[in-house]
């Protein structure tokens, strides 16, 4: 793994303070001759957590720059880019000012399976509108669904709805419409990815809010992230799910047909800003 921050060599001070200090954001995704699929999506999350936590951005140029030199001479990898500071600690939290990126690359991973059984847990992430790196809770729950024969855990909040997986989101199927759930949850990339693509596959969406109680109504479900466009889901716990081939084929061309963005600005490189969206 290649690790880079603000575009130099990792130090041991920057990595100790990453190590010892789980306050921050990421995105991650599969980078394809200097393009990936979302990227608009992924800077937008690291625009709203930057200034979120932060207080100050260092904006989509910066980005840019950082994610194409790190990339820079691949044809393919993942890349995993990372907000932190090291003014921000368990006793001293109140810096205000842009955080440091931290680019990480390695070799693209596999999908995370090709059908799932999951079990259904009580559980929020802190805060789960930020991809953060708080993640005690959401590997404890997978370690767990593990441990009683399930692949992975899907999370339901306090009022019985549907949210969101540890490591990915969760759409369903009735017809041929694919129902996202609404809950406290991090919108997924690759969700959004699949909705702007489904029109061009013949297939509708909607968001609406699902309780675990109902889901055993829906044709079919499966799970989505930036490593794993589209995988089945076979049982919710004692809830079982046919799954039509066909149509999860079409959500997967959906994803597909959406056309991967360079990284490198070249409109910038001619002198034009494209820091508004």
């Amino acid at each position: 793994m290649d690790i880079l921050i603000d575009g130099l060599s990792a130090t041991p001070d920057d990595l100790a303070h990453q190590a010892l200090v789980n306050y921050g954001a990421y995105t991650s995704f599969r980078v394809e001759n200097g393009a990936a699929r979302g990227l608009d999506l992924h800077l937008a999350r690291l625009e709203q957590a930057a200034v979120e936590l932060f207080g100050q951005s260092p904006g989509e140029v910066e980005f840019r720059s950082l994610m194409a030199l790190a990339v820079a001479g691949r044809d393919a990898c993942w890349l995993r880019v990372s907000l932190f500071s090291p003014e921000i600690g368990h006793r001293d939290p109140a810096f205000v000012g842009r955080p440091k990126v931290m680019t990480s690359v390695s070799p693209a991973p596999p999908p995370l399976a090709h059908r799932v059984r999951i079990t259904a847990v009580p559980y929020e992430r802190e805060a789960p509108h930020l991809k953060h790196l708080a993640t005690f809770g959401l590997v404890r729950a997978r370690r767990a669904a593990r441990a009683a024969g399930f692949d992975d855990a899907l999370f339901v909040d306090g009022a019985g709805r549907v949210s969101e997986g540890t490591l990915w989101n969760i759409g369903f199927v009735r017809g041929d419409r694919i129902v996202w759930p609404q809950a406290p949850m991090l919108a997924g990339v690759t969700q959004a990815i699949i909705t702007r693509g489904l029109p061009q596959v013949g297939l509708a969406s909607e968001t609406r809010p699902i309780r675990l109680d109902e889901v055993g109504a829906f044709d079919g479900t499966f799970l989505c992230n930036s490593a794993t466009p589209v995988c089945p889901i076979i049982t919710i716990d004692d809830v079982a799910f046919a799954n039509d081939p066909p149509l999860l084929a079409k959500v997967e061309a959906a994803w597909s047909a959406q056309a991967p963005q360079p990284i490198a600005d070249h409109d910038h490189d001619e002198g034009v800003s494209r820091l508004g969206r």
